[in-house]
């Protein structure tokens, strides 16, 4: 399906965007990679580098041109102190380019459409993991009412151009888990949860400070899972598909940070929490079912063995 195809990965230089480039590539795709304020930390002969401000038309208009498959994975993304302090600024440029980005792409034609969106979206739950089909059911979490909702809003203009225009244009929504791995944000004004964690024992952070009591629960995907479960939801023949992609196996903050302090050998970790600090939602359980009923999808990584191979990465690639 992608062997010589163009493919556009609009925030190619981002944790997933670097990923799935990798992986594009790795499948006899071309890829052309956007990036604002990055470059790309690949190199291939088939991968194209483009320096693109995506809340601009012109710009969107260019960076689809002549791509065959588009695959939407640049956003303005925060921290939980960002989200909680000053939620509009993942608003208003996400709106742009999503919009603008799915426009560009009917109108070159695409033959695919591929967006990312999040989990955050989700209504409140309780201890019952969310299914697909329950997106719209109320309202998202508070903490994530501003970012939930324009991610609610970018999907809503995804099924207009898959199912509402007389020339539809495919379109896949992925809905992932926590993901985490290689090329991740380790910058603690802007990391989530799992790579803030990461640094602060590969650092050796004296004391291991922690935001929140540690009772959150996550369902954590190691990046190369996610990967494969992009990859087989976008390889689905739908004229418009969502999903999840996730384990279905929710984990605590505090196991998370017990398996990292094991895995590295942190023995004498003096950890604290700080139920002071910015915390979002207790608990979010995503449903993986029809991600194993229709794909076949399976995460192959276990928690420990992800951690170990980004510790392994973070030292070798970012510490330095």
């Amino acid at each position: 399906m992608l062997e010589g195809k163009t493919c556009l990965v609009a925030g190619g230089t981002g944790f997933i965007g670097t990923n799935l480039t990798l992986r594009l590539l790795a499948e006899g795709a071309k890829v052309r990679a956007t990036g604002f304020s990055r470059n790309m930390r690949v190199e291939h002969p088939n991968l194209d580098y483009l320096q693109a401000d995506l809340t601009d038309k012109a710009a969107c208009k260019a960076a689809c041109q002549g791509a065959d498959y588009v695959f939407m994975s640049a956003a303005n993304t925060a921290g939980a102190a960002v989200m909680t302090t000053t939620p509009l600024v993942q608003v208003t440029p996400n709106v742009i380019m999503n919009t603008l980005l799915l426009e560009a792409a009917y109108e070159a034609g695409v033959q695919k459409f591929l967006f990312i969106s999040s989990s955050a979206a989700y209504p409140p739950n309780g201890d019952q993991p969310v299914r697909e089909e329950q997106m719209f059911d109320a309202d998202p979490y508070p903490p994530y009412h501003a970012v939930g909702w324009m991610k609610r809003y970018a999907e809503i203009l995804c099924k207009t151009y898959a199912t509402w225009l007389k020339k539809p244009m495919p379109v896949v929504v992925v809905r992932p888990g926590n993901v985490f791995g290689p090329y991740d944000k380790f910058d603690f004004g802007k990391s989530h949860m799992m790579a803030a964690l990461l640094r602060r024992v590969a650092e050796r952070h004296a004391p291991l400070e922690v935001w929140g009591t540690g009772e959150d629960v996550r369902d954590l995907i190691y990046i190369d899972d996610f990967i494969d479960g992009l990859m087989l939801a976008f390889k689905k023949d739908a004229p418009y598909y969502e999903v999840n992609i996730c384990t279905g196996t929710g984990v605590s903050v505090k196991d998370v940070l017990a398996a990292m302090i094991e895995v590295d050998g942190f023995k004498d970790a003096d950890v604290r929490f700080d139920p002071t600090k910015p915390q979002m939602v207790p608990k979010v359980l995503i449903d993986a079912s029809r991600a194993r009923r229709d794909l076949g999808f399976e995460p192959k990584i276990p928690l420990k063995e992800g951690i170990r191979r980004t510790l392994a990465w973070f030292r070798e690639n970012y510490a330095a």
